[in-house]
């Protein structure tokens, strides 16, 4: 039941692995064209509007060399090219030191456009993997730093100067390092989840499609009992009808009996695969709570691992009748499979229902939630098995021996999406005689029912 997670990790190998951070050249190259219209009005107003001095022949080249750079990738790639994390980040490079040229000729830090130096970390960050942003980054620390210490006069009218004072200047430069940082981290950050979470819900929709092809070929098994009913009738006609002919002591009249049984038992077992509701959720739709929990745990159970159930007795209230979704089974087994995996010798499985609400507990004698991942339990790629880091921000893949548990962190984001989608509220806690529990609860007639439960929406 544990979901194709490495069958995902290929499919979608953008959304774990380093190349997160794709974007279209097009959308760089749309961003460089409005800042080169908006360094070309300020440049025009600045020399002939407001009649101030400046380099003008070194500041247009500055800007011709954003132009030169957009027409050269227009001509050799297509508008939807998609650039990669080292080529994006070059890019992004060439604008934070055309605008580090820009702002020397005119200022340095103490012309108000210095703030522009946010915008291509910004885009990094939102766009590009750790790495790559932070090299954005200390290009654009060293390129305030220079411009701060060495740059042209701030362009001011003709027989006047703008001497600021030194500490203000610092603090203008504090200002835009402290902005580059928080900024970059914050946008980076936010980014990152977004991307973990769109994998992590990608990877659920992956696991529960696969469920119900699962459960889908007990509609084909429909179908085909409508195709050979009519032909499995006529065959059984005519064998009896044959039966009828022969004499008993016909030789043949031994096979045409047999014919005529298997074709009857061919019609019987067509006859309980045409049931609408067995043909959605398997031969046996329902199962009580406690033959449902068995029916998980079979697969698990071993030598080194006992798998204890607990129903309370059936003559305190009679036992519900669950329905087997694709959404439960998967959850609950994912859970299982967990407490499997970390419990030294034992998970217990506790049942319990009362006329309001029925829940299944299930707790391993294993090392428990790790404290640094208790409180971003079901988020994806949060996980303390040691093929990767506790927190799940920067790399995704094995790191600790192969005969270690290992996974990828979206085991337990899975089973609470499916639970919840069922109607179920999961919750997670280290009880205090040590160990792992979750608890999984519904309100009565969620999953026993008179219909089967229907998935939530999701948002």
């Amino acid at each position: 039941m544990a979901p194709q997670q490495g069958n995902f990790r290929l499919q979608y190998p953008s959304l774990v692995g380093g190349e997160r951070g794709r974007v279209r050249l097009r959308t760089l190259s749309n961003l460089r064209w409005m800042a080169i219209a908006g360094q070309s009005v300020a440049l025009f107003l600045v020399y002939f509007a407001f009649g101030y001095r400046l380099p003008l022949v070194y500041c247009a080249a500055a800007i011709a060399s954003s132009i030169v750079l957009n027409v050269v990738l227009a001509l050799r790639y297509p508008p939807a090219h998609r650039l990669t994390n080292r080529e994006a980040t070059f890019y992004l490079a060439f604008d934070v030191l055309q605008l580090a040229v820009l702002l020397y000729l005119t200022g340095g830090i103490a012309n108000p456009f210095a703030l522009m130096f946010l915008a291509p970390v910004v885009i990094a960050a939102a766009t590009l993997n750790l790495g790559n942003t932070l090299i954005l980054a200390g290009i654009a620390f060293i390129s305030v730093s220079l411009i701060g210490v060495v740059h042209m006069p701030l362009p001011w009218p003709a027989g006047e100067t703008l001497d600021l004072p030194q500490l203000y200047q610092a603090g203008i430069w504090a200002a835009l390092v402290i902005g580059i940082g928080f900024t970059s981290v914050y946008a980076w950050r936010i980014a990152s989840e977004s991307t973990r979470m769109s994998a992590g819900l990608a990877a659920t929709q992956l696991a529960l499609a696969r469920e119900h092809r699962l459960a889908a070929l007990g509609a084909l098994a429909t179908a085909a009992a409508h195709e050979l009913g009519t032909p499995l009738g006529t065959i059984a006609v005519v064998a009896r009808e044959l039966e009828r002919a022969l004499p008993e002591q016909s030789p043949e009249i031994e096979d045409v009996r047999l014919l005529r049984q298997q074709a009857e038992r061919c019609r019987a077992i067509i006859a309980r695969l045409a049931n609408p509701e067995e043909a959605m959720l398997g031969a046996t739709a329902r199962l009580p709570l406690g033959a449902l929990l068995e029916d998980i745990a079979a697969p698990l159970q071993g030598d080194d691992l006992t798998i204890r159930i607990q129903v309370p007795p059936t003559g305190a209230a009679p036992e519900p009748q669950v329905w087997r979704a694709p959404e439960l089974l998967h959850g609950l087994g994912n859970i299982l499979e967990n407490a499997a995996d970390f419990a030294q010798s034992q998970v217990q499985i506790d049942a319990g229902w009362d006329a309001s609400s029925l829940s299944v507990t299930i707790q391993d004698d294993g090392p428990g939630f790790a404290p640094e991942i208790f409180e971003r339990i079901g988020e994806p790629y949060v996980t303390s098995r040691p093929g990767h880091h506790a927190l799940g921000d920067t790399e995704i893949g094995p790191q600790g021996p192969l005969n270690e548990h290992e996974g990828m962190g979206l085991g337990f984001f899975i089973a609470k999406i499916l639970l919840e989608q069922t109607g179920g509220v999961v919750k997670a806690s280290n009880p205090p005689g040590g160990g792992a529990r979750v608890e999984v609860r519904w309100a009565r007639g969620v999953i026993d029912g008179p219909q089967p439960p229907a998935p939530a929406e999701s948002a």
